[in-house]
This record gives C-alpha cells, sequence and structure tokens, in this order.
C-alpha cells in the first residue's frame, strides 16, 4: 500500500489490474471473489491523489474493465457490421475508451468533493452513483457492474432486498474497508463481517408458486447472421422455426421463439405464424419475437402472443447503432457500419400491459433491456413470470452471451421470479427465482429446450422499490467525506 501510496505510477498499472479482475468476477469466469480486491486496488492510495490523478486512475481502471469484458463489440462492427479490421479496431478503442471516461469522471468528482473524512465510506457510496450514472447518460450501459457478479456468492441474497446495486455498494464498502484493515485498522473487520454475515439470516426466498408448473418449449434456431435479412435467410428461418414446432412433443404449455425469429414484418409472417400456431394443441401458447409496423409506418421490435397467448409487447429501451442510428443524418452511408440491416425501430410506451399466456401474466424484455434492473423490476410488479427474448448471435463466440445471461441470473434473483430466455444461438436457458440455471441448450446449434417452470406470486422489497433507495443511501454516504468550506 505505501509504494502504490508513493508511486502513481503504481496507481494506474493497479487500476488496470483492477479492471480486468471485475472482468474475472463475472461469468464465464465467476471469480466473485475478486470483487472487494478489485476495489480495494481502487481504493489503496486515492485520497492522496489530486482529482486529475484520481480520474487519470479511473480510466485506466475503465480501459482494464471494458477492454477486456465488453470489446466483443468487435464481433458485431467487424464480422456483421463489414468493417474492416483496421476501423473496427479503432471504433472498438474509442467504445472502450469512451465508457472508461464514467470511472474516470466518478472518481474526479469524488476527490475534488470530498477529503480524507471516512473516505472508506464515501469512496463505496461515490462508486456507485458513478454506475447509476452509467445505467442512464446517454441512453446507458449498466454491463459489468460491480455487483453483477455476485449473483454466485454468498452476498446473494441481499439482491432481493437492494438490487445489484445494493451488492456494488457492498462489494465496494469491504473492498475500501479491507485496505482500512490492512493498515492495521482492526476495527474495520466488524462491518465487514456483518455485511457477508447478514445474508445468512435472510430470507432464501420472497414469493411463492402461483400455481402448477407449466411446461415451456423454447426454439433456438441458429440462423447465420449475415444473410438473416437476405430472401434466403427469411426461408431458411422460416423453414426452421415452422419444423421445430411441428416436433415438439407433450403439447407444451408455452412455446417462445426468440427476438425477430422471422425476419420479417408481422403482416409478412401472419401465414406462417398460422401455420405454426395451427400444428399446436388449442391451449397451448404461442409467443414469437417480430418486427411490427404501424398505420403511421413506425416500426416496432416487438412480442406478439398467439392461440392461447393474448396481446403484445414492443421494446422500450433501444440499442443505439442496433436498432437505431444517433445523429443518423450525419452518420448513414459514412461506412457499411452505419447502414442498418433493418428499418429504424421506435420505441414502444414504457407502460404496456403484461402479455398473458397459458393463464399466467409474463413481464417482458427483449434481449438488451435485461440488463436494466429497474425495467424489469417494474415488468415484474405486474406478472408471474419474466420473458427474455435475445438475438446474441450478433457476439459470435465471445463472453458477451455469458455474461447477458448472467445479468439474467441476477433478474431472476431481484424479483423472485423464473425467467425463461429464448435466443437465437444460445445462450437459451430457464432460470429459477432464485437465479439458478435450471436448463439451458447449448450454444450454436439448432435446439429445443424443454422445462418446467413454476410462476411466483408476491414481491420482493426490490420488486417494490426499484433502486432509488439505494442510490439514495449512496449520496448520503458520500455526505460525511464532503469538503466543507468554513
Amino acid at each position: 500500500m505505501t509504494q502504490i501510496h508513493r508511486a502513481p505510477a503504481l496507481h494506474y498499472l493497479a487500476a488496470l489490474a483492477a479492471g480486468v479482475l471485475t472482468t474475472l468476477t463475472a461469468a464465464p469466469f465467476g471469480l466473485w471473489w475478486l470483487g472487494p480486491v478489485a476495489a480495494g486496488l481502487m481504493y489503496a492510495g486515492l485520497p492522496a491523489l489530486s482529482p486529475g490523478r484520481a480520474a487519470l486512475k479511473g480510466w485506466c481502471y475503465g480501459l482494464g474493465l471494458f477492454g477486456s469484458g465488453a470489446s466483443w463489440v468487435y464481433v458485431s462492427i467487424h464480422d456483421y457490421g463489414y468493417t474492416g479490421v483496421p476501423l473496427a479496431l479503432f471504433l472498438t478503442a474509442l467504445f472502450v475508451s469512451g465508457l472508461a471516461l464514467f470511472p474516470a469522471v466518478t472518481l474526479w468528482l469524488y476527490r475534488r468533493l470530498t477529503g480524507p473524512r471516512l473516505a472508506w465510506l464515501s469512496f463505496a457510496g461515490a462508486w456507485v452513483i458513478g454506475e447509476w450514472l452509467r445505467t442512464w447518460l446517454f441512453t446507458g450501459f449498466p454491463w459489468l457492474l460491480l455487483g453483477t457478479s455476485q449473483v454466485d456468492s454468498p452476498l446473494a441474497p441481499w439482491a432481493p432486498l437492494g438490487g445489484v446495486y445494493a451488492l456494488s455498494l457492498i462489494v465496494a464498502l469491504t473492498g475500501s474497508l479491507g485496505v482500512e484493515f490492512l493498515r492495521r485498522r482492526w476495527s474495520a473487520a466488524a462491518p465487514i463481517a456483518v455485511l457477508w454475515l447478514v445474508p445468512l439470516a435472510l430470507p432464501g426466498l420472497w414469493t411463492t408458486p402461483a400455481g402448477e408448473p407449466l411446461r415451456v418449449a423454447l426454439l433456438q434456431g441458429n440462423l447465420p447472421q449475415l444473410i438473416k435479412w437476405t430472401p434466403e435467410g427469411q426461408r431458411q428461418a422460416a423453414n426452421t422455426y415452422l419444423a421445430l414446432t411441428r416436433e415438439l412433443e407433450g403439447d407444451p404449455d408455452l412455446v417462445v421463439w426468440p427476438e425477430a425469429a422471422l425476419p420479417m414484418l408481422e403482416e409478412q409472417a401472419r401465414p406462417l405464424l398460422a401455420r405454426a400456431q395451427a400444428s399446436l394443441a388449442p391451449d397451448t401458447a404461442l409467443l414469437a419475437g417480430i418486427l411490427q409496423r404501424d398505420g403511421d409506418g413506425l416500426y416496432y421490435n416487438s412480442v406478439i402472443g398467439l392461440g392461447a397467448a393474448g396481446g403484445e409487447y414492443r421494446k422500450t429501451h433501444l440499442v443505439p447503432f442496433g436498432e437505431y442510428l444517433p445523429l443518423e443524418e450525419w452518420l448513414r452511408g459514412v461506412i457499411a457500419f452505419f447502414d442498418l440491416p433493418m428499418p429504424t425501430m421506435t420505441p414502444g410506451p414504457a407502460n404496456q400491459a403484461p402479455i398473458e399466456a397459458a393463464g399466467i401474466r409474463l413481464g417482458n424484455a427483449i434481449c438488451y433491456e435485461i440488463i436494466y434492473a429497474d425495467l424489469v423490476a417494474r415488468r415484474a410488479r405486474n406478472a408471474e413470470m419474466l420473458l427474455t427474448v435475445s438475438n446474441d448471435t450478433w457476439f459470435g463466440r465471445s463472453i458477451g452471451p455469458l455474461q447477458h445471461l448472467q445479468m439474467a441470473r441476477l433478474r431472476a434473483l431481484e424479483n423472485g421470479r423464473p425467467v425463461v430466455r429464448a435466443t437465437s444461438n444460445g445462450v437459451t436457458a430457464v432460470i429459477d427465482a432464485r437465479g439458478r440455471l435450471t436448463a439451458r441448450a447449448p450454444q450454436f446449434e439448432v435446439a429445443t429446450l424443454t422445462a418446467e417452470v413454476t410462476p411466483m406470486t408476491g414481491h420482493t422489497p426490490f420488486t417494490r422499490t426499484g433502486s432509488w433507495p439505494v442510490w439514495l443511501l449512496a449520496g448520503l454516504l458520500v455526505v460525511p467525506g464532503l469538503r466543507l468550506k468554513r
């Protein structure tokens, strides 16, 4: 610790390492115990740095984190964005460097506004405030939050109480208190013990079964992304999903096709959907990801219900550069990556009624939306089961889809609701109300995953309140450390 304090260059190397360690806490590595280590490396010596050096330390952390944990965006840009290697590398580096500004700004503000008094406490609060900013600023990117990996740790029972940001707060506190303990401030051990022992007394499950288990079938077509929106791709998708549906056995209660399973508009797909529905039992619900166009010519990324299912859901939180193009009038046509293969999407209304299927209500989150804890909590309040459909083909064989699955698991744990996840090429999975995988299809194969899922009723504290109590607490933790002028 003394060496880090005296040598600024070691701060930046430690920050790079801390970013990589944070990636290792998450899927597929699962080394959740490294979370407090990463936080401790960021806190060590930080109160002695100038605001500028603190910002540089935060930026180095972001480079380590997003360079190791989110550079899978290169696959989307190069493999599916028709972009050459040099330009794809440049755009990936720009993406990583831009995201690294979030921890940089967070630590700059931390050092600019706070002093040494209770620095370990204000550090943890500032960390969560930084994650909050990253969640919504510029449409948000709450990927690789410090608390996400704790879905498999002893801290997991905190999630139904305060969600992912409560986990981040506890991990950051453990790291900063750990540094204080290594400085022979032995009293730091007590709050660490409390934070890690309290989960032993918390309920294992806050919700109760809402009825008998349902038999679900999730279809994974494993179609090549590069030809998906061509006539050949449309024919292949139609043939694949119709065949998988006809081959189902045992009359499942619920059949799910993934996001944009048929690469065409709903009006074009209706005859195909009718054929699929006709091959199912009358009391089987069919849910299909599809693109819709309304009377005003606006396009939506949607899930629709057929057969014993009623209603639809239109995606509300869209992916920039994937479903719409920011600054379209300037960027479209500049490079191939900015030319979307499908129409520009419009966000659906914020408050939508849940889809009803097989006698239960389903809270929906399409693809990217599942990473937003509060969006999913709002859906869970009026549903007995959560449904997410996705197309992770964009990320190839990278670690991105596995990280995505881990976040879906945490949403299940936060809300005490099972999550059924149908994807184009993996990871298609069923997650129980405790966030545990109960069934999983292999990636990169045509597959049908069947499983029993128990719908749940009741609300966890997090489902009722969302994240705002933890955000407020994080702000209050910063207050004791603020520099107050006379």
